[in-house]
C-alpha cells in the first residue's frame, strides 16, 4: 500500500490537467476517445450525457458526504478497500483487471480520489481520464507520456507500507 505523507498533500490540490467548470464544457474533447473517470459526480454526469466511461471508479461519496447522484453500475462490478489518503494494491489490481476487461466499475470502500494516480500510469495513450475537482468543476487528463510521467513523480511522494 502507499500512503500519502501529510506533508505531501498540497502537491494534490492543483488540477492534474485541464480544468472545466463543467462537464459539458470538456464534451468535445471525448469524442472517439477511450474514456476513464474517477468520482461519483463525473460519472454520472458522463452517463448522463450518454457517454459510458470504460472504466469508473466511485465510492458514493462527494466531498465526503453521501452522493445524491449515485451513477449506474456499468459492466463487471469490482469491490475494493482503499483508506483515504493511500493507494491499495487491491486498488491498483482493480484497474489493470478493469483495464484488462472494460466496461467495469470499482467500487471502492474507503476513498477513491487517489486512484487518478495509478489509473494514469496504467492506461493506454490517446485515453482521456476525468475525475471531480472539488467545488471547481471537472478536470481531463489525456494519457500521454507526459502524464504518465508526471503521475510517476507524484507516486514516487507516497511512502511504501507493507
Amino acid at each position: 500500500m502507499f500512503v500519502l505523507p501529510d506533508e505531501s498533500r498540497r502537491l494534490f490540490k492543483d488540477p492534474f490537467g485541464t480544468l472545466y467548470p463543467e462537464i459539458e464544457a470538456a464534451l468535445p474533447s471525448l469524442a472517439g476517445r477511450t474514456i476513464y473517470a474517477v468520482g461519483d459526480v463525473v460519472t454520472h454526469n458522463l452517463q448522463k450525457n450518454g457517454i459510458v466511461p470504460a472504466i469508473a471508479v466511485i465510492d458514493g461519496q462527494t466531498m465526503r458526504s453521501p452522493c445524491d447522484r449515485l451513477p449506474e453500475v456499468k459492466g463487471t462490478c469490482i469491490r475494493v478497500k482503499n483508506p483515504p489518503g493511500t493507494i491499495t494494491d487491491e486498488l491498483i489490481q482493480a484497474l489493470y483487471d478493469a483495464l484488462a476487461h472494460p466496461p467495469a466499475t470499482i467500487l471502492v470502500d474507503g476513498e477513491e480520489d487517489l486512484a487518478v494516480i495509478p489509473l494514469v500510469i496504467a492506461a493506454p495513450d490517446s485515453s482521456v481520464l476525468l475525475y471531480g475537482q472539488p467545488r471547481e468543476g471537472v478536470v481531463l487528463r489525456t494519457i500521454d507520456a507526459a502524464a504518465k510521467t508526471a503521475a510517476i513523480s507524484l507516486l514516487a511522494q507516497f511512502t511504501r507500507v507493507d
